[in-house]
């Protein structure tokens, strides 16, 4: 996890490892690479636009919901049409609300150099209606011998403005295309407007974007169309809690009839005659304890004050003080040191690297908050899981970490002065466990609610004294696919 690599092979995906927070920033604000080199704009737009009678067949059928929606604009395409075809064809999902006051300006500058029609709102157009209808339209008249059409289909890419999850989102939605085997894929690449933006630091897009630099979204959209192809894991959560118990899920989080959990491992206990069941999708990490009970806490000041969510550098000030008043730092004196651990209401049980046996783990007594990451960067770029010494990784156990290794870093934070020194880097996180796959029990008693988050999206989990609470972690057998801006 030093810096990036290239891939062993030049026909497989770029590999990606962490970068340092400098560097993050000059190519951020780009200052290397195409620092020196000056973009025309007619000649990107005329890269990067399809035909108008394909962007408005596409926009037709996504707005009536019909894959048949546009066939109009093929019937009737212009008979000045010369067959170019798009050298880099690109669609933009902008999250308008995001980066402030600049969301807006963005999502015009972006029109003006592509076009309107391949801007998306979030607001207006969902991803999933894109890929259920906008994308068939291609596939339709592409198969129907439409060239055009085709090579559209075949080599368009996405570009997301807005923070992580709205990735997440976009990445959720673009992989129903590999459970239908819609191929090939579109790749991602990303304009980070959010808080933390840790996937895009992964893959070298930055932590904030540099708006200041007029010519920086030249850059950016120019980079999306020649970025090598990396790939990413991402990984399937499946909840399982006594069905009296009430929860208010996240947005990655929905309800579901059935929990299939792996039968390999055995339920101990009675489980009660209803359950409540719910699945979702992370890409970053999946966490319980402490960290979660804080990011919880501010979600809810910031949708009650929101006036007081101005920006990210506001974000995270506020973030930091509100930490300091949920006993992250100083647990209160009335409450009982037993209970300040995880290790009173919580079970992990894992599967190590090409291991099928699941084994359980105990833990730590001094743990208040673990964490299951993916990706080398974590709460604003941090790489809280270290950069591990080959003989510190022999002696473990342990591999090196990347994010399609098919593998979840599990770690710890005690105290908030110890989470403090991690997110500094100055010491490396509480090393539990590396897997690829997670169960997790959960049973209250003195605690009533226990705090999950996935992503950054936080929930409070109510626990019942009588029945466990099952959460279950496993890889998704197909990858999303990322452009690395390298």
């Amino acid at each position: 996890m030093n810096s990036p690599t290239t891939a062993r092979d030049s026909s497989s995906p770029t590999r990606i490892v962490a970068r340092s927070s400098m560097t993050d920033w000059i190519r951020a604000c780009g200052l290397s690479g195409l620092a020196g080199m000056k973009i025309d704009k007619e000649e990107l737009r005329r890269r990067l636009s399809m035909p108008q009678y394909l962007r408005l067949a596409m926009l037709d059928s996504i707005k009536k919901k019909d894959v048949d929606g546009g066939d109009e604009h093929f019937r009737s395409r212009s008979s000045d049409y010369d067959g170019t075809v798009p050298q880099s064809p690109i669609v933009v999902f902008i999250n308008s609300r995001s980066g402030g006051r600049h969301g807006p300006v963005l999502k015009e500058r972006l029109q003006q150099l592509i076009s309107e029609e391949q801007v998306f709102d979030l607001l207006d157009v969902k991803p999933h209606e894109f890929v259920r209808y906008g994308l068939a339209c291609l596939e339709k008249w592409g198969n129907n011998g439409d060239i055009c059409a085709k090579e559209t289909r075949r080599n368009i890419r996405v570009v997301v403005a807005g923070g992580d999850g709205t990735v997440g989102w976009v990445l959720g939605c673009l992989g129903e295309l590999h459970q239908k085997g819609r191929d090939p894929v579109p790749p991602v690449a990303v304009i980070p407007l959010g808080t933390g933006n840790d996937l895009s630091r992964s893959y070298g897009w930055g932590g904030s974007f540099p708006f200041a630099w007029k010519s920086a979204i030249k850059r950016t959209l120019h980079q999306a169309t020649t970025g090598p192809i990396c790939r990413l894991d991402s990984w399937h959560v499946v909840l399982q809690m006594p069905g009296g118990e009430v929860i208010d899920p996240p947005h990655s989080l929905k309800a579901t009839e059935d929990c299939h959990f792996d039968q390999t491992l055995e339920i101990d206990g009675g489980i009660p005659d209803k359950v409540n069941c719910y699945e979702g999708v992370f890409y970053n990490y999946f966490s319980i304890g402490m960290d979660a009970q804080v990011a919880y806490g501010f979600h809810h000041l910031r949708n009650e004050k929101p006036y007081l969510a101005q920006g990210p550098i506001t974000n995270k000030i506020i973030y930091s003080s509100y930490s300091c008043t949920q006993g992250w730092f100083l647990t209160p004196c009335v409450s009982d040191p037993s209970l300040r651990g995880l290790k009173n209401i919580l079970r992990i049980y894992i599967k190590k690297a090409r291991c099928s046996e699941w084994e359980q783990i105990p833990v730590p007594r001094s743990v208040r908050a673990i964490v299951a990451l993916n990706l080398h960067n974590y709460g604003s770029g941090r790489n809280p899981w270290g950069k591990l010494k080959p003989e510190y990784l022999e002696k473990r156990g342990f591999v090196e970490a990347h994010a399609d290794d098919g593998l979840l870093e599990i770690f710890g934070l005690k105290q908030g002065w110890h989470a403090s020194f991690v997110m500094v880097e100055l010491i490396s996180a509480k090393h539990i466990a590396q897997a690829s796959s997670i169960r997790l029990e959960i049973r209250g008693g003195e605690w009533k609610d226990a705090f999950m988050q996935m992503d950054g999206e936080p929930w409070k989990q109510p626990m019942s004294s009588d029945h466990s609470t099952f959460l279950e972690i496993k890889r998704v057998p197909y990858q999303s696919l990322m452009i690395n801006r390298e």
